[in-house]
């Protein structure tokens, strides 16, 4: 393991470090390795001396982005970098690495230096945590949502039909996805339609399919979305928009299992399982006389409602750590995560377009952020200016701004205090004190304060 490049005292100080460390010269070929080296790579360094490092270091980017290389070429380091490596045995690992030139006491280069580190225990928590707050491509550690998690396998092994009601953007399709995929149905085609986008006309021959000459420009027969999800699961999206005529023709699907193209006089079977999803109140449509009663109760089988992200706030650094990991691949970038003025901003917003305005503004900020962490600057304005200087009245106290975090805190939560307590980064029984002994307890069930705390909202 010694290296002429290296001081004897040199080499003992990183044969004694957990990351493995080797040294090139301008040929490429190894120089130094150090014990960890040995260990993560099943390599001995007996082995390794006087190799060229690619055929010792057999990492996913030495043919193609060498790092190493890119320092000696560019002379500017590479600070851990994700890449995998294969072992000896056979075994690909992932590590990530850090480059440096290496230079002699006249500071000539002769050579550079690669340090890394076996992310192989950190990428089995993190598959663990992933495991446990994730169910098919959903994300979350809401108790709200985990109740959905819950009886999810029981509505997908049924036959009945779904309603998904949530808001726009909270991930209705990503749920009927996962119903379809747990379902016996798996195999079968997943076909998805919204309802909404399309007017009349051409919604009910994109549902039914139409034969050649059933209209203007028919010229010939095509298929429709009950016909290309037979056997599998047809979503409809935003049902709440569809016209009474067309509800009446959706219903005898639902009640006989059969339809009739446009134009055509022959009934077809429809083995199609019908999962269905809204931002808008059906009940509400009804009573309105908008909404047919009887499909209604149709659609309306096992119904289940997807929270607002407002409502689970918990879930957004889960989400954000998806998101970049997946824009990262994407982009050919490394970005870290979010800073911690970002995440305060994220917790105060509301997200009317909850999880899909989320990842638009990571999907903006990967655009402008040349940097390890997306910081405000990098968000959309609307966003970026929730993170502005707030100016403090003359004569308050620090107890008074304190009140007033955590008063508007517990309404951002709608009064959950477990919720409140995460975002404000403390214990629950800490924010119970707090609110104690701050007076901030005078609160009715529609989460109204009463006067004593009033002043605090001016």
């Amino acid at each position: 393991m010694k290296s002429p490049d290296l001081s004897q005292g040199t080499q003992t100080i990183l044969n004694s470090i957990a990351d493995g460390v080797f040294t090139v010269d301008l040929d490429w070929r190894i120089t130094f390795f150090n014990r960890a080296a040995e260990k993560i790579t099943g390599i001995s360094a007996e082995e390794a001396l006087g190799r060229p490092c690619c055929e010792v270091f057999r990492a996913n980017v030495c043919e193609t982005t060498c790092v190493l290389r890119h320092t000696m070429q560019t002379l500017k380091p590479v600070i851990n970098k994700p890449i995998s490596i294969m072992r000896a045995d056979g075994r690909e690992i992932p590590i990530s690495v850090s480059t440096a030139l290496l230079e002699d006491a006249d500071r000539k280069i002769i050579g550079g230096v690669e340090t890394f580190r076996d992310l192989s225990l950190v990428e089995s928590l993190r598959r663990e945590i992933d495991r446990q707050y994730r169910f098919q491509d959903i994300i979350s550690r809401s108790p709200l949502m985990r109740k959905i998690f819950a009886i999810l396998p029981d509505v997908a092994q049924s036959e009945s039909t779904v309603l998904i009601q949530g808001e726009s953007g909270t991930g209705k399709e990503l749920l009927s996805r996962a119903i379809h995929n747990l379902s016996p149905r798996a195999k079968g085609a997943f076909v998805a339609v919204n309802c909404g986008a399309l007017p009349d006309t051409l919604l009910e021959s994109e549902l039914f399919g139409h034969v050649a000459g059933a209209f203007t420009d028919a010229k010939r027969s095509r298929q429709g979305r009950f016909a290309m999800a037979e056997g599998g699961t047809l979503f409809l999206d935003e049902i709440g928009d569809i016209s009474p005529a067309l509800q009446i023709r959706l219903l005898r699907v639902l009640e006989e299992k059969c339809y009739e193209p446009l134009g055509s006089s022959t009934t077809v079977k429809a083995n199609v399982r019908i999962i269905t999803a809204t931002n808008r109140d059906l009940s509400q449509l009804v009573e309105e006389g908008l909404f047919r009663k009887d499909l209604f109760y149709r659609v309306n089988v096992v119904k289940l409602e997807l929270p607002p992200l407002n409502r689970r706030k918990e879930d957004i650094p889960l989400l954000c750590e998806h998101f970049i990991e997946r824009l990262n691949r994407l982009r050919n970038k490394n970005i870290a995560g979010i800073s911690h003025e970002t995440l305060a901003i994220f917790m105060r917003h509301d997200w009317p377009g909850n999880i899909r305005e989320l990842e638009n503004a990571l999907e903006y900020a990967f655009i402008l952020c040349r940097e390890k962490l997306i910081r405000p600057d990098h968000l959309p304005e609307q966003l970026a200016s929730l993170g502005a200087p707030v100016t403090i009245p003359s004569g308050t106290t620090l107890k008074d701004i304190e009140a007033r975090a955590i008063l508007e805190a517990l309404e951002r939560n709608h009064w959950r205090r477990l919720a409140t307590a995460r975002e404000l980064g403390i214990d629950k029984n800490t924010l119970r004190r707090k609110i104690q002994r701050m007076k901030i307890e005078g609160l009715n069930e529609m989460g109204n304060a009463e006067e004593d705390v009033s002043s605090l909202k001016r």
